[in-house]
């Protein structure tokens, strides 16, 4: 089959009119593979080789088939001969088919259940590439050009056998592979490696969650529809000991594609669909920024599975946890080599205005670069040729004094003010934030370098304590202390519904007295149990408020999203029973006593209050729930996601359930009050509720209500309590956080990361943690 290969290509380059040396510049693969493919001495052709070639050669559909059909047996015409053999020796279809097959999975499912995922990977697969690719133009990655990430395959201890890494049977001659290679390379070596497991080692600094980022693009370049879709995420936010390893990938997923929250095949979502079948392949990025304790058990839970998957971590502690278990089963692992005086040669002085007109060429780094190359008196390299040996480091440098004319790097060599190693990183890492923030962007406002060095502060302890290297705007407020935020949930949302209630009833009334009378009753009751429901549903679980998922949609909704309105009617009725029951007993008994009533009395009429208004809350809101669960359908997979549209999105979806939840709940509340005392009248008494009193009950209810679920239950309420109220009016944050946060994204502080926020690098996160602790 590899000859019938080399002759298909062979006529093809020839009908195209290219040289070998013509298609090698056309396509990127070499001449000496060329050749081989072509006189038969290559056999099993890459998968990415020959999507390479016919992208290069402009195939038709017909003539691209008949290329894709040679190289893979079996392809064309249906016959007895498998993909096997080559999948064996490519990743381009091993990844996947390792996955699907050692999970016991047929290779190919039937299509009604096929198709649903499939489509939806397609669209995870586009709206990955677009994201990263957004996220490298504004880390500014090819400005002038990359970097050149180096590596070499890592030492043998943390090497798996090389029989498993080759998918070889028992008894087969195995080698090793040959896995050094460069940054624009890495989509290569990884479908070299026949398990599909790779893991990348470099110490701080040295590339890592580049080289991540540039191969899901290079890998999404090439990639065919029957391979996986690579995905990055944060490892270090994982917790191995509460949540398994797929329940984790797809919680993450549905975090940073809302769309796959909607329901797939076998009533789960596609989020679980996609991973459960293996198209994604998890690209793990930051293992050493896990907590002490942890990456032992992620080692074993990701040994515990056959996922192809990419994992990046600092040598230090991925060796620390192959000692305390075993190496990454079946994994190939390549560390990331220094970067040389030669390219700092290169690449610094491309970063720095020409100043000398005299002499285009000259620039601030030439007598550094020149000075670096002179020999030491003890042959030992220079403290800033250590220092700029990592990609971090250079490009703190190209900040502080390449964008900054007036700073001079000459001053880096300073053995006096700079002694050593660790006084240099200290020094850029402590002059990065300063430089960035040293006049304001065209659109934006000034932002005091002082309280910006706080409120970032702030933002890294918070990280910090959290475990996690995402920043999250739902959680900025866990800041905070548990019992802190519902107290403060509790006493916001207790004067906002007070004041509500206070002037919804004054309205009615007439009585200025009597609707402060009400509302003092009824805002710290309100208060008291929003509270009391945010405790239990949050603080005591440990869960988070979530951002929406969803969006309200009343024409041309899928069928499929009707599944929540059951659980929504229990859970909202069993809810609104409680308030009811609560607020009915309050009620009773405060005017059983402002009638000067006995106990006995005062009891009796606060238990027939609050059955009626159990009943009533519980009903309006078992009906509200449910129909808001009705009217929910999933966003879509290939809508932009960034902290701040997930913000917006959130904000939206919550004031549209407002604007629906208020006249609904306030309708059914006025309406139900009327039905159940006409069903209770005589059995609990002489019931009195005349129509006025309904409708004031319903209009107030229906506000009260709808805004104490915002304040408490929503992810956009609380981040308007906690993050937009309480932390700046504590200084820990400005005032405009959403600007504040986008700003520093846009200065290169911080990265996007799906629908979080990320420190620029884990170093930066570390120092400005360090700077808060001192202060």
């Amino acid at each position: 089959m590899a000859g019938e290969f080399g002759a298909v290509l062979r006529r093809l380059r020839e009908d195209a009119g290219l040289t070998q040396d013509e298609l090698e510049r056309r396509s990127g693969v070499s001449v000496s593979t060329i050749r081989g493919l072509e006189t038969g001495k290559r056999s099993n052709p890459r998968m990415t080789t020959v999507q390479q070639l016919a992208d290069a050669l402009a195939l038709r559909s017909e003539d691209r088939e008949e290329l894709l059909g040679a190289a893979v047996p079996g392809r064309r015409g249906g016959g007895a001969g498998t993909t096997g053999e080559a999948e064996a020796s490519t990743a381009g279809a091993g990844a996947l088919g390792a996955g699907a097959a050692q999970a016991g999975e047929p290779a190919v499912a039937p299509p009604a259940v096929q198709a649903a995922p499939t489509e939806a990977a397609e669209q995870l697969a586009r709206a990955v590439a677009a994201r990263w690719q957004r996220e490298e133009e504004q880390r500014r990655i090819q400005d002038p050009y990359p970097l050149p990430v180096r590596w070499k395959a890592a030492c043998e201890t943390l090497t798996d056998h090389w029989a498993n890494i080759r998918r070889l049977p028992p008894g087969a001659p195995s080698g090793p592979l040959d896995l050094s290679g460069r940054l624009e390379g890495i989509a290569e070596t990884y479908r070299s490696i026949p398990s599909g497991r790779l893991v990348v080692l470099g110490r701080s600094g040295s590339g890592k969650s580049v080289l991540a980022l540039r191969f899901v693009l290079d890998h999404l370049r090439s990639r065919t529809p029957a391979e996986p879709v690579p995905v990055i995420f944060s490892i270090g936010a994982w917790d191995p000991t509460a949540v398994t390893l797929r329940d984790w990938l797809t919680e993450q997923l549905t975090r940073d594609y809302p769309g796959t929250a909607a329901p797939g095949p076998g009533k789960v979502s596609l989020a679980s669909a996609l991973v459960d079948s293996g198209r994604v392949l998890p690209v793990l990025d930051g293992f050493d920024e896990m907590a002490d304790g942890l990456r032992r058990p992620a080692l074993e839970a990701l040994n515990a599975t056959t996922l192809p998957l990419v994992l990046t971590s600092r040598p230090a502690e991925y060796a620390a946890a192959v000692e305390e278990t075993d190496v990454l089963t079946s994994a190939a692992p390549i560390e990331l080599v220094d970067l040389t005086l030669d390219d700092l040669d290169h690449y610094l002085p491309r970063t720095t205005r020409k100043t000398d007109r005299s002499d285009p060429a000259a620039g601030a780094w030439q007598s550094v670069l020149k000075k670096l190359r002179e020999p030491s008196p003890d042959r030992s390299p220079a403290p800033l040729a250590t220092v700029l040996s990592t990609p971090l480091m250079v490009a703190l440098a190209r900040t502080v004094y390449s964008d900054t004319p007036e700073h001079d790097p000459a001053e880096l060599l300073d053995t006096e003010l700079f002694p050593g190693v660790r006084e240099l990183e200290e020094h850029l890492l402590d002059n990065f934030l300063p430089t960035v923030y040293r006049r304001s962007r065209p659109g934006t406002r000034g932002w005091d370098p002082e309280r910006v060095q706080r409120w970032l502060g702030h933002l890294a302890g918070h990280l910090t304590e959290l475990r996690t290297p995402d920043l999250a705007w739902w959680r900025l407020g866990h800041g905070l202390r548990g019992s802190t935020r519902t107290l403060v949930t509790a006493l916001v949302t207790a004067l906002v519904i007070g004041l509500v209630d206070g002037a919804m009833a004054a309205g009615f009334s007439g009585s200025l007295a009597g609707g402060v009378l009400d509302g003092a009753i009824v805002g710290p009751l309100a208060g008291l149990l929003f509270g009391l429901v945010h405790w239990f549903t949050y603080t005591v679980t440990g869960k988070d408020v979530q951002p929406s998922a969803v969006r309200l949609r009343i024409r041309g909704r899928p069928e499929t999203t009707t599944w929540r309105a059951g659980p929504r009617l229990v859970i909202g009725a069993l809810g609104g029973a409680f308030f009811g029951f609560a607020y009915g007993f309050v009620v009773g008994l405060l005017h059983a006593f402002s009638w000067n009533a006995g106990l006995s009395s005062a009891l009796e009429l606060g238990l027939v209050d609050a059955i009626v208004f159990g009943l009533v809350f519980g009903g309006a809101a078992g009906l509200s729930f449910c129909l808001l669960g009705l009217l929910e359908t999933p966003l879509d997979i290939v809508s932009a996601v960034s902290p701040g549209s997930v913000l917006r999105a959130d904000r939206r979806t919550v004031l549209t359930q407002l604007c629906f939840w208020a006249p609904v709940f306030g309708a059914a509340v006025g309406f139900g009050t009327g039905v159940v005392v006409d069903l209770l009248q005589g059995r609990l008494g002489r019931l009195v509720m005349d129509p006025a009193g309904s409708l004031m009950l319903g209009t107030i209810s229906g506000l009260g209500g709808a805004l104490g679920y915002t304040l408490t239950l929503t992810a956009w309420g609380q981040w308007c309590l906690l993050t937009r109220i309480w932390l700046p009016l504590t200084g820990r944050l400005p005032w405009a956080v959403a600007a504040f946060l986008d700003d520093a994204y846009q200065r290169g502080v911080l990265r996007q990361a799906g629908a979080v926020y990320q420190f620029r690098h884990a170093r930066l996160q570390s120092r400005l943690a360090q700077g808060r602790r001192r202060g």
